[in-house]
């Protein structure tokens, strides 16, 4: 039951999006067909837990430094990596042209990733991704290999079980002829160590 009605959340705020509906006017989609909706809920959320029971949550928080591959047209201000986790369905991440784009992630402290999840823009995705980790100075290991769809929704990649203090999203083989990548969400999953 839950899992459709987050599927039919996602849809329609799929939907909200490309057919650039008012805010009010999406929400009342979303809550038609998913009764009970509330627009302070983000449908692709778990229901809220009481504090400290969260077995897995997002770990990138105002500490963690990150780089990016590239930034289309050097537009940081409408198209900057700070646009990957500010959990605005309006902004997002534009790479510019180039053979393979990346993410880099550098964490305040040691964590032990479960989950990666991204949303791309359908048509400016990539077809394989790779994670990479490493503890401290060390160089980079590869952690697990994904297959991304070339879709608007959230996708959620589960990854075997790696402490590290430092990640590298690469995403290879785009979908766009000229190798640009879109992304409206980056989170990645876990705990702290």
């Amino acid at each position: 039951m839950v899992a459709e009605l987050r599927r039919q959340a996602s849809w329609a705020s799929t939907k909200v999006r490309t057919c650039r509906l008012s805010r009010e006017q999406g929400h009342a989609a979303v809550a038609a067909l998913a009764p009970g909706f509330s627009p302070g809920l983000s449908p692709t959320l778990s229901p809220a837990r009481p504090c400290g029971t969260e077995m897995t949550h997002s770990l990138v928080c105002a500490e963690t430094v990150s780089r990016v591959s590239s930034v289309l047209n050097r537009n940081t201000r409408q198209f900057g990596k700070k646009h990957l986790f500010d959990q605005d369905e309006e902004t997002c991440w534009n790479s510019d042209q180039g053979p393979s784009q990346w993410v880099i992630l550098e964490f305040p402290q040691r964590i032990r990733v479960s989950q990666l999840q991204i949303q791309f823009q359908g048509g400016f995705s990539s077809r394989w991704g790779r994670l990479e980790g490493s503890q401290g100075c060390e160089a980079l290991n590869k952690i697990v290999d994904f297959y991304p769809e070339d879709n608007n929704s959230l996708q959620t990649f589960p990854v075997p079980s790696a402490e590290v203090d430092r990640l590298k999203v690469m995403f290879e083989d785009t979908t766009d002829f000229f190798g640009r990548v879109v992304i409206y969400h980056l989170r990645v999953l876990g705990e702290k160590v």
